[in-house]
């Protein structure tokens, strides 16, 4: 076994190096051992992070079992939740790339063996997977695992539907102080990430589906016994993989993404995806391509209906049977590809049980026909739009509406929270991609309050931003190219007609393409929104949405 830590703990020049390894306290005894950094993402701000300093603990102990000794090292997070809707959201995307880099420095800076990656919310998780792809060093992601659903006056709660709608509800005179209050007490009732297939979870279980994590890691809830275990097998296997030498570049292969992408359309899972999996694809060397997603959403029903745009929650998921459950579903249109747990994922899928068949549908019995996941494209976006079509309701599958265009996030939600927008209107948000946002902020408090406000059945809302995993309704983002890199998106006015039709997969202005190139040759791109610090080097650098968001090297 080749150990990469005895860069710095073999040979006589290396004796001050073992002088400050023993500064540590670690016993002479140990200092043979593969060397393990555990990169943990713990904090106090975040529910999906509260929970882990137990989980390092039986870390900690799976490490030690297998024969390695283990470093622990910080990484930071953003609740995207608490993020949202202010300044704030401007760091969640960018803080990826962050994340990535700070887990190559140290890992790189102490050679280490192998690396646990502690994990859960939004942006946390893929940039984990972005450095393990990077590093290419034995590793295992271990995924903190989802909240239990809240309760209130006998009926489950849950963040988006019950807190973030519940603004437009309260607008809307629906509800009252004492009832908002109390679901603002009730709606999150502890440790773990939100309950449903937003961000945090989707890439949990594209994790678990890529093989980098150990199976039923995904959906075990923070809170259970479980996924103690789950940490402390995750620890001690670990060990295993450095000793077979299986880097994460031999799991995460070109299959493996098809695999997870598959699980993600099946799901339903947050449109956040089409960003993550092409950058930590971007990473372990692999080309992919956004229409991808489209030609495997065609094939791929949609089985298991999770909330937001369903009703069940992944404490649900996870009784029926967790990810290998959905693997057996969808074993007929998987791919053989190994995983950290030395079994193969059609041997995972081959040993599942599904214990409910509703949360878990057969393919034949799908809730849809096709996947989570719909690209557009057209006059709007020639490079391409995202839609989770599995949220929008049959009735605005095809919609024509007249734009009502706004440079910011903040004048669309004032005009959506003072009544302005009507039935017919589609809401057009710019100039909150990647680099003009900066940093492409989710649209969750503008589509929850449209939603809120019962307007989800005859508004639409087009950004170059991006949404929520607790979107639902008729929104489109990921509008490329952006607002800011000279887009048509740029040159909307307000009273242009737009046309959605999802089943054809097309985002159109009904104007000429004269007219378009007109508007754009006297189009000037705008001032930066920030133009100091760590945001305004993040924009010059970052890629198109179209392309995961990268910031390239090259």
């Amino acid at each position: 076994m080749a150990l990469r830590s005895k860069t710095i703990k073999k040979g006589l020049e290396r004796a001050p190096h073992r002088a400050l390894l023993y500064a540590t306290g670690i016993p002479r005894s140990e200092m043979d051992k593969p060397f393990i950094g555990v990169a943990t993402s713990f904090t106090d701000i975040i529910p999906g992070h509260v929970g882990m300093r137990d989980l390092e603990r039986f870390i900690e102990k799976g490490v030690h079992t297998g024969g390695g000794y283990p470093f622990f090292f910080g990484i930071p997070g953003i609740c995207d939740g608490i993020a949202m809707g202010h300044k704030g959201m401007h760091y969640s995307l960018a803080s990826r790339e962050l994340i990535a880099d700070m887990v190559e420095t140290v890992a790189e800076a102490h050679q280490l063996d192998g690396l646990v990656l502690l994990t859960n919310c939004d942006k946390i998780t893929p940039g984990m997977l972005m450095a393990a792809a990077r590093l290419n060093i034995p590793s295992i992601v271990v995924t903190a695992g989802p909240m239990l659903a809240g309760h209130y006056r006998g009926r489950r709660l849950n963040l988006t539907s019950d807190t973030f709608e519940a603004v437009g509800k309260y607008k809307k005179g629906l509800i009252k102080d004492d009832e908002l209050q109390s679901l603002e007490l009730c709606a999150c009732p502890g440790g773990g990430s939100c309950q449903g297939m937003y961000t945090a979870n989707t890439m949990a279980c594209i994790t678990e589906s890529l093989g980098m994590s150990l199976p039923g890691c995904a959906t075990a809830p923070a809170v259970l016994a479980n996924k103690k275990r789950i940490a402390f097998e995750s620890g001690r296997r670990i060990v295993a993989l450095i000793k077979k030498n299986v880097t994460p570049r031999k799991i995460m292969t070109g299959n493996a993404f098809k695999n997870a992408i598959t699980v993600d359309l099946a799901l339903g899972g947050s449109t956040n995806t089409v960003l993550h999996i092409p950058a930590v694809a971007y990473e372990a060397g692999i080309k992919l391509p956004l229409e991808v997603f489209d030609e495997l959403s065609i094939r791929t029903p949609h089985i298991a209906n999770m909330i937001p745009g369903g009703t069940y929650y992944m404490e649900d998921l996870d009784y029926a049977g967790g990810i290998p459950a959905v693997l057996s579903r969808l074993k007929s249109l998987l791919n053989a590809s190994p995983t950290v747990s030395g079994k193969d994922i059609i041997e995972i899928a081959d040993g599942a049980d599904v214990s409910d068949d509703d949360v878990i549908r057969p393919l034949d019995k799908a809730y849809h026909k096709e996947g989570g996941i719909a690209i557009l494209k057209g006059n709007l976006a020639p490079e391409g739009a995202v839609v989770k079509q599995t949220a929008v309701s049959k009735g605005m599958m095809k919609f024509e509406g007249t734009a009502r265009v706004f440079n910011s996030e903040e004048d669309g939600m004032k005009a959506i929270l003072n009544g302005s927008i009507k039935a017919g209107d589609v809401v057009v948000i710019r100039y909150e991609g990647p680099k003009g946002g900066p940093g492409m902020r989710e649209m969750l408090s503008p589509t929850s309050a449209i939603a809120g406000m019962g307007l989800s059945e005859s508004v639409a809302l087009i950004t170059d931003g991006r949404f929520s995993g607790g979107t639902r309704g008729p929104c489109i983002g990921h509008v490329s190219p952006e607002a800011m890199e000279g887009g048509p998106i740029a040159v909307l006015r307000n009273g242009d007609r737009i046309k959605i039709d999802i089943p054809k997969r097309k985002l159109e202005v009904l104007i000429s393409a004269d007219e378009i190139k007109k508007r754009l040759a006297v189009w000037k791109q705008p001032e930066p929104k920030i133009k100091h610090g760590y945001l305004a080097r993040y924009a010059r650098l970052v890629s198109s949405a179209g392309s995961g968001a990268i910031m390239s090297d090259k």
